[in-house]
């Protein structure tokens, strides 16, 4: 959310019951505090939110973190709640839906649900971080997540060096 107020991208935030708990377990946050990042702020429970409608017009949405719950939602077409809801819209539109998942080790449920929703037109990214571009920090390794999450959404962005291959020299492997 920071990145893209930075880049001066419009946010819309649901936020589910679980990751409420994430943010402020993981991050030492609120979700108010999240919410001031985001242009609007839905409730997960919001069936009649605008994102839950295909007639209204989303450039795209990202699912971050996704959890193995929501994925087996989307595919089964399973839309109880906002975010599944709004996961089906994108499918059923075409527009671009991404789930960064991080769950690990992942069962054989959980691969056929990433390849159902792949097939249906979702992106699966998983939060696998680089090394190739040597890290300073965690930040840097979640700055090249969400670089992989803006780059597969088309949006410029500086977050971390891109592979230019092995300098002149180097021995190959």
């Amino acid at each position: 959310l920071e990145v893209c107020r930075e880049l001066g991208i419009e946010t819309e935030l649901v936020i589910s019951k679980t990751a409420e708990k994430i943010v402020e377990h993981e991050l030492g946050e609120t979700k108010e505090a999240l919410f001031m990042l985001a242009g609007r702020t839905y409730p997960p429970d919001d069936l009649a939110a605008p994102p839950a409608s295909g007639s209204y017009w989303l450039d795209g949405m990202v699912i971050i973190p996704c959890s193995m719950g929501t994925l087996g939602k989307i595919a089964s077409g399973t839309a109880d709640d906002l975010i599944s809801r709004a996961a089906d819209v994108c499918l059923k539109q075409g527009r671009p839906l991404i789930l960064v998942i991080r769950e690990t080790p992942l069962n054989l449920i959980h691969l056929e649900n990433m390849v159902r929703v792949h097939r249906a037109g979702g992106r699966i990214l998983p939060a696998c971080p680089a090394f190739y571009h040597t890290p300073a920090d965690i930040g840097s390794l979640v700055d090249f997540v969400v670089g992989k999450v803006l780059d597969v959404l088309g949006v410029e962005h500086s977050l971390y060096k891109r592979w230019q291959g092995r300098p002149r020299g180097d021995a190959q492997p």
